[in-house]
């Protein structure tokens, strides 16, 4: 008899702009065992929604993503955050203006660090978005903490409401497009 061991899951840390967007696309990637929203790299213990806000926490909009490598690598998940954010913009995300909605890529490890960075270089070489500078921050991931509950799988809850409708949904859709191959909606 062959007892199969657990998956070794690792973690990833994503900025890009508002988190309801980006969790609900890695929330779909096959390979990954949940995307949670959350608040990284500010210096204000446990803050609130309301809080990060105001932009005085210092705290970045973040999703922490759990996942098996043996199903999908950490470069298959810098793919998808670089397809569905615009790493370009500094401290904005289309309408979403303000330090808390930076590109930013959190590190667990010297290992993603290094990923993140040859990524970005491999992009700005390409000529990635019409040569426009990346200017998402590659940082360890510091001062991580959950958002409130209400703000998990946020669009799954309210795909009616305005923004998860005017912007969350083509945000997914281009994930689908994208990544057909990974999207673990398109088997159900």
């Amino acid at each position: 008899m062959t007892i199969n061991a657990p998956p070794k899951l690792e973690e990833a840390t994503f900025g890009g702009g508002c988190f309801w967007c980006i969790e609900t696309v890695f929330n779909r990637v096959r390979g990954v065992a949940q995307a949670e929203s959350g608040y990284s790299n500010g210096h204000t213990n446990a803050p609130t929604y309301e809080d990060v806000c105001t932009g005085e926490t210092g705290h970045a909009e973040v999703v922490r993503v759990t996942y098996d490598p043996a199903q999908v690598s950490y470069g298959e998940l810098l793919d998808v955050l670089f397809t569905v954010h615009d790493p370009t913009t500094l401290n904005r995300q289309g309408n979403d203006v303000g330090t808390q909605y930076r590109s930013g890529i959190y590190t667990h490890n010297a290992e993603q660090a290094e990923a993140a960075r040859e990524h970005i270089a491999a992009l700005q070489a390409q000529g990635a978005y019409g040569g426009a500078p990346i200017v998402t921050e590659i940082l360890p991931v510091e001062n991580y903490h959950p958002a409130e509950a209400y703000h998990q799988r946020y669009f799954e809850h309210n795909p009616a409401a305005g923004y998860c409708a005017f912007v969350v949904a083509p945000k997914v859709a281009k994930f689908k497009k994208a990544f057909a191959a990974i999207d673990t909606s398109a088997e159900a």
